[in-house]
């Protein structure tokens, strides 16, 4: 079964791009995978364009040597949008090669662990706040609406829901300083301010969604190691189930875990064994988040044994489409060490028309199908229909 062509695929899906790669092979089997370019990684399908000649011949099953080949190929520029390439090229070739042994992907992964997996509700309020005009759900302008949402997450059968930071003081109250938001800001400092609201939206959340409802909070990049000090302090009694944190410092993360009586999660930005092991062996997070589409699902099976070892449990980063659900359902499913997953709930009205069926999901529980590869595929004539921004759909929150 050898590779014929490698080609790109792209659609609108409000604030942003979906992305999809799609290999064809010589028996006509054709692998899927979908990858994201908003998420501060112009130019991923342009390194897929570059690299297709080195996978065009080969043989599909041979993923592995494959992704080394590549891998050897880009070793100067390893990670970034070359890295999150070789990931979208190593899931579309995961789904052919199911495909072609008639088999779910888990079944490459060493088979199920589980049938179902307990989802939390990702960015709960945070696309009603800061992008309103992109989905068809009320716009959120207050606490009060905020207790709202808390009621309707727990409501939908979801059991967890995370949440970021607002400031509803400001005309643009999603506060992300530090993470796709140009303009100002650059210092970071966690101010008695934000860290009020940050409470604030907590303890609506907490009034909405009732005292058994799981909270997490994402701070991503928008906060030096100082802030996190002041904010892990701050909340040490609101019971959160975990505060997540994006940083490219091991010891100061680890210094913040260590002061820390919240669980931290971090590493959604992370490339591969060697950027994960300086904090594995630094002790500084104690959930392992994993994102399957920048990593592929084959080198994240990698690093989430590797957290295994150290007694780390792990959670896919998916805030993409149905087929990204899927291929961290896939991950999920194979993982002994898994924490719990994340999904995006609200999106644009046509985001289930892109792909030819959606993920199940049961009293806050995803569950895993049987049918071969990643088991959802995206709709061509759909993508079609719905022509991506030249933007990448880069998301840009400013006051």
């Amino acid at each position: 079964m050898r590779i014929t062509s490698v080609e790109t695929f792209h659609a609108d899906a409000g604030w942003r791009n979906f992305s999809f790669v799609k290999i064809v092979c010589d028996n006509g089997i054709i692998g899927w995978s979908e990858f994201q370019e908003g998420f501060g990684s112009p130019g991923v399908d342009s390194a897929i364009k570059g690299l297709s000649h080195l996978v065009v011949g080969q043989a599909c099953v041979n993923h592995e040597k494959i992704y080394a080949d590549l891998y050897a190929c880009t070793r100067p520029c390893a990670g970034g949008v070359v890295g999150q390439a070789l990931g979208a090229i190593e899931n579309a070739l995961l789904d052919a090669k199911a495909k072609h042994y008639g088999v779910p992907c888990y079944e490459l992964l060493g088979g199920k662990v589980r049938d179902k997996i307990r989802l939390y509700w990702s960015h709960c309020a945070t696309y009603r706040i800061n992008l309103p005009h992109c989905h068809p759900y009320p716009s959120i302008k207050s606490l009060k609406d905020i207790e709202a949402m808390g009621k309707e997450v727990k409501a939908a059968g979801f059991t967890g829901l995370k949440t970021n930071v607002f400031d509803f003081s400001r005309k643009n109250p999603g506060w992300a300083p530090g993470f796709n938001s140009p303009g100002g800001y650059h210092e970071l400092n966690a101010e008695k301010n934000i860290i009020k609201c940050i409470k604030d939206e907590l303890d609506a959340f907490r009034v909405g969604a009732g005292p058994e409802m799981d909270i997490l909070l994402d701070l991503n990049f928008n906060f030096k190691t100082e802030g996190y000090l002041r904010i892990i302090d701050s909340l040490a009694d609101h019971g959160l189930f975990w505060i997540e944190i994006d940083s490219y410092n091991p010891k100061g993360l680890a210094m913040v875990r260590q002061r820390s009586k919240i669980t931290i999660s971090s590493g959604e930005t992370l490339f591969g064994i060697r950027e994960f092991m300086p904090f594995f062996e630094n002790q500084a997070m104690d959930v392992a988040i994993i994102d399957t589409p920048w990593n592929g699902v084959w080198q994240s099976m990698k690093i989430a044994y590797l957290a295994e070892g150290l007694e780390i449990n792990v959670a896919p980063h998916n805030f993409y489409g149905h087929l990204c659900t899927m291929q961290n359902a896939h991950f999920s499913a194979a993982v002994p060490n898994l924490r719990v997953m994340e999904i995006d709930i609200d999106e644009v009205p046509w985001r289930s028309d892109l792909y030819t069926s959606v993920p199940k999901i049961e009293n806050g529980y995803l569950v895993i199908p049987d049918n071969p590869g990643w088991g959802v595929e995206p709709n061509e004539d759909a993508l079609k229909a719905h022509p991506p921004k030249n933007n990448f759909g880069i998301m840009n929150i400013r006051d």
